[in-house]
């Protein structure tokens, strides 16, 4: 033993070990857009200036105590995660939400594809009804003109569900153009949809391209999801009252249970986004809104995966683009602060209870175990099954590994 351990062959077959090939997983992104108050959910600095009004509260971790306007979530911190020392440089919400779901900063022409769609990607071609990737309620979260995925190709774009509108309880989350013209049947649209082939093979033929290519896919995902199969699964109407009122009766609460219904039916990525965390202006009353609605759709919808035997095939990651500043500001709110903030990851792949990183006393900086960006993303992809230094070739020709070459995984926060 003294001499293996001499000629570091013990190290070689821990490493090797770590290094195999682990079962692939879903992903549930919980999306904040605008960036949440980490002082104010999952690093508290009770007693001090910078804390605020909120107190923390004992959670089913017992070295762990999170806001007070999280008690549900807080039951099921003994299979939840938090890095608190998240530390990264961008404070532009555009520039931080890039970097932050792709792990890349802009680099000229360089299209660089968001997370989903390099999971969509390292899924292989959509197998059925569904796509690999769906975004329910992105208001906000992609830019106008810009394909989340990238150089990947519109066939791993995420599917977009949900309008632009008010709050209205989830009734409208529904795909927009899916259902046929009035008077048309079946068999006239597949007549339709033949004679369009025909005419598209010819044209693509002597005009190969991305645009081209892009509306093949479009309206090949489409016709997929006008099957009755597809057009179930996001029929909410399935669900019972109670399951709907549990989820709370919000975008965001029927959004996760649409996810839990996505993620039965084998999509690989779902995002839901819960926007209005930008809170430079009265921080407090605008959390503990938020708080209540997130704390009752997350805690359901962990619930449910529990339950369904899909909580150790999913991993459930809860963050946004930044935090927010420990100094309250004298609008009573908190402004971008990217230098120390928080992220919260469960589900399969995770170990779960694992508390990463330290802030100092006052919230401002990270005393131990900073995590950046890539660090971040490299241990998603990990917790998923994917390999982060896998490549794919870029839009000039160029292989991009789906985390920067140079990120250090978080492997204390590995199961």
């Amino acid at each position: 033993m003294l001499g293996a351990a001499s000629s570091s062959w013990l190290g070689r077959v821990a490493s090797a070990v770590d290094d195999q090939p682990r079962p692939k997983r879903s992903c549930l992104l919980l999306w904040m857009n605008g960036g949440p108050s980490q002082t104010d959910t999952f690093d508290l600095k009770s007693g001090h200036a910078n804390g605020g009004p909120f107190r923390p509260v004992a959670s089913a971790n017992p070295d762990l105590m999170i806001g007070e306007h999280l008690p549900e979530i807080a039951k099921w911190m003994h299979k939840v995660a938090v890095v608190r020392s998240m530390s990264t440089r961008e404070g532009d919400h555009g520039r931080a939400r890039d970097h932050l779901r792709s792990g890349y900063l802009p680099q000229g022409p360089i299209q660089f594809p968001v997370l989903g769609s390099l999971v969509s990607h390292e899924h292989g071609p959509q197998a059925g009804e569904l796509p690999n990737y769906v975004s329910i309620l992105p208001r906000g979260l992609f830019r106008a003109g810009i394909s989340p995925a990238g150089f990947l190709g519109s066939e791993h774009a995420p599917l977009r569900v949900g309008s632009e509108g008010a709050d209205d309880g989830g009734s409208r989350l529904a795909i927009e153009n899916l259902s046929r013209p009035d008077g048309v049947t079946s068999d006239q649209l597949n007549d339709r949809m033949q004679l369009l082939q025909r005419f598209e093979s010819r044209f693509l033929t002597d005009r190969p391209g991305p645009a081209a290519d892009g509306h093949r896919s479009a309206y090949g995902r489409s016709l997929k999801l006008m099957e009755p199969a597809a057009v179930e699964a996001f029929e909410l109407a399935h669900e019972t009252a109670a399951d709907r009122d549990r989820y709370g009766r919000t975008q965001f609460g029927q959004g996760c249970l649409l996810a839990r219904r996505l993620l039965e039916r084998g999509v690989p990525f779902v995002e839901v986004t819960l926007g209005g965390w930008d809170t430079h202006v009265n921080n407090f009353p605008a959390v503990q809104e938020l708080c209540g609605t997130l704390d009752r759709a997350w805690s359901s919808l962990l619930l449910d995966l529990e339950q369904r035997g899909l909580l150790d095939s999913t991993v459930v990651v809860w963050m946004g683009e930044f935090g927010r500043t420990p100094v309250i500001n004298p609008q009573q709110g908190r402004d971008h602060y990217p230098k120390a903030w928080s992220v919260a990851l469960g589900g399969g792949g995770i170990q779960g209870g694992a508390v990463i990183g330290r802030t100092s006393a006052d919230g401002l900086t990270v005393e131990d175990r900073p995590v950046a960006t890539p660090d971040l993303l490299a241990t998603i992809l990990l917790a998923m099954g994917l390999d982060p230094q896998s490549q794919n070739m870029s839009n000039v020709g160029r292989p991009i590994r789906l985390a920067d070459p140079d990120a250090r995984p978080v492997r204390e926060l590995l199961a």
